[in-house]
């Protein structure tokens, strides 16, 4: 995307030598190949409801051994309620929530674990702001495999407690995700560590795609007309497009949906980018502070394919406050009983804001992303209960404190 040079595999590890770690690689495919391989006949009688049922699209071996927890196959609700409640009418939430470790990073850290072992690995490191953290955790523990995690020390506690509790080495790190980012990097090449880290590593895009193979799938090869999700590093949106893009071109799906990137106010590096048309590689970063901290990032390190994934599918990045945000948690599980983390409500915040402003149409097929669970954040999901005025009554054991309770 920068200078267009293309590597074999066994040529280069994780970026262009020629741009450092500006220099972020894309997967390329052989689509003619790949067509004789696999098919939307042959998935109908793939039994395995994982990301691996797409192997054959994935840059793993056929025959690569594989994590065993169940990644991938997670839930595409439909939601006419929150739909109506909209002005719309066709609108699915995917639930990415329902993943192992509770978030959409397993699907990531799934393939970092096959390549890691592809390369004898004996350490696999990550920065996390949590998820990708726990994410590589949890399937790490699966497999036995060592793993250090970097993270800033204000993640929530929830997700702290998961890598602990899965038996990482944990670094906390007295600074932004940014600096838990850059001392993560020096640390693998120091120690020579396989680094996971998104925007850096190629093929976490190539995991996190699985999820637009599945919701066209799940829709029946029909894609929708337009995706939400939300944007902090940029990987997400990246792989959202490339699995659309891959479908686009074994022609499995007729029409490129235009994807939505969602921001929060206090972390839009992106959809400044955009609104203001600046060239990310050289934009400095921004001082990021955000309740979803999931999607907090100063410099999003996969902000080239996060741009073009907007870019290419006529799309735009839209930005939405801590409060929309927040008020999006209790309003998203009401009607659709999926609860959400604040990164994974920012998705339908965004929705409420595209549809109150006419970005969509009552017509149009909609997707929202929801990247994580909310219980990875229960202090966040306590102040949006209270923030829509859901308070608990405190009362007596005995049936007399119920009536008064319910006002009998």
């Amino acid at each position: 995307m920068i200078c267009g040079k293309t590597y074999q595999p066994d040529e280069v590890t994780y970026v262009c030598p020629d741009h450092g770690h500006e220099g972020i690689l894309d997967v390329v495919y052989d689509y003619e190949v790949i067509a004789r391989r696999i098919r939307p006949e042959s998935l109908t009688e793939n039994q395995d409801p994982t990301i691996w049922r797409y192997k054959p699209l994935l840059p793993v071996e056929p025959d690569a051994p594989v994590p065993p927890l169940t990644v991938g196959g997670t839930p595409l609700y439909d939601a006419p309620r929150l739909a109506a409640g909209l002005g719309l009418k066709h609108v699915w939430v995917k639930d990415d929530g329902r993943q192992p470790t509770a978030s959409f990073k397993d699907r990531a850290s799934a393939i970092a674990i096959v390549k890691a072992q592809e390369a004898g690995a004996e350490i696999i490191t990550t920065a996390s702001t949590g998820n990708a953290a726990a994410a590589l955790a949890g399937l790490a523990a699966s497999i036995d495999q060592p793993n250090v995690i970097f993270v800033p020390a204000s993640a929530p506690q929830a997700k702290i407690a998961q890598l602990l509790t899965f038996g990482s080495t944990v670094m906390l790190v007295d600074g932004t995700y940014d600096d838990a980012f850059d001392l993560c990097l020096e640390a693998a090449d120091a120690f020579g560590w396989y680094n996971r880290n998104t925007g850096y590593n190629p093929y976490m895009s190539e995991g996190k795609k699985t999820v637009s193979y599945e919701m066209c799938e799940q829709l029946g090869w029909d894609a929708p007309d337009v995706i939400f999700v939300s944007v902090g590093d940029g990987c997400i949106i990246g792989g959202v497009y490339k699995g659309l893009y891959d479908l686009l071109q074994l022609g499995w799906i007729d029409h490129m949906p235009r994807i939505i990137g969602v921001q929060a106010e206090g972390s839009n590096y992106m959809a400044e980018a955009w609104e203001k048309g600046e060239d990310v590689l050289t934009k400095p970063p921004i001082e990021a502070h955000t309740v979803a901290d999931s999607i907090s990032a100063g410099l999003p390190r996969d902000r080239l394919k996060a741009m073009r994934a907007v870019r290419e599918s006529q799309g735009a990045f839209i930005t939405v406050s801590d409060e929309e945000i927040l008020t999006a948690i209790p309003e998203l599980a009401q009607k659709t009983g999926v609860f959400a983390e604040p990164a994974g409500a920012a998705a339908y915040a965004g929705l409420r804001k595209a549809a109150a402003t006419g970005l969509v149409s009552p017509e149009n097929r909609i997707v929202v992303i929801n990247t994580g669970s909310g219980l990875k954040d229960v202090a966040s999901a306590m102040k949006a209960a209270t923030m829509t005025g859901a308070e608990p009554y405190r009362i007596r054991p005995a049936l007399e404190a119920v009536r008064r309770a319910l006002g009998d």
